[in-house]
């Protein structure tokens, strides 16, 4: 597993945040953490990718208590988040998000994408979790250009460490491409490593 880790201090300058930021080469379903993010479909229901790993390793009760939230509130908006518990994941809960679907960048996609990191650590902070972990929002059949999200979601949880709205986010890639590609917008974004 190929692990890079920063402190929010070295990320923006002034931060007196102890939280840290982690971009490992791993399996999300596999994280010990309060929370991992799951990149659901608005119905909730399960499918590809991540979000069908996510579904396979919690069991059964994941999709029930997912239709329990679509029967109560409907489909859930692209940029928006719900949590559930964890199932039988190591994580004890999961915040489900859907992003957007990559058109030509002209049409919110990036703000939604933004929202999607936002919302999700908004979570986090209402329940009080300190740790969660991140998939690579919307970059599988989604089609949102790597190069282009992990700049957007690197600042979306430096801010969020900043602001204390967890102790530690960590993004968890599945392909070593994808883990080069992170690396690279971090070394960017954040002059370090």
């Amino acid at each position: 597993m190929h692990c890079w880790t920063i402190t929010t201090g070295s990320i923006i300058h002034g931060s007196r945040s102890s939280g840290r930021l982690h971009i490992l080469q791993a399996d999300l379903t596999r994280q010990d953490v309060d929370a991992i993010v799951n990149a659901a479909n608005s119905g909730l229901l399960g499918g590809g990718g991540v979000d069908g790993a996510i579904h396979r390793a919690a069991g059964p009760q994941l999709l029930d208590a997912c239709r329990c939230i679509v029967n109560q509130s409907g489909p859930l908006p692209p940029g928006r988040a719900v949590i559930t518990p964890g199932f039988n994941l190591p994580a004890r809960h999961v915040i489900h998000t859907v992003g957007p679907v990559y058109r030509d960048g002209k049409h919110g996609e990036h703000e939604i994408l933004a929202s999607t990191y936002r919302e999700s650590l908004r979570l986090a902070l209402q329940y009080e979790l300190r740790s969660i972990a991140f998939p690579a929002i919307s970059c599988g059949v989604y089609g949102f250009p790597k190069d282009q999200a992990a700049p957007i979601a690197l600042r979306e949880l430096a801010r969020g460490l900043e602001q204390g709205d967890v102790a530690e986010a960590f993004m968890v890639l599945h392909a070593t491409g994808d883990y080069a590609i992170w690396l690279a917008a971090a070394k960017q974004l954040f002059n370090t490593v």
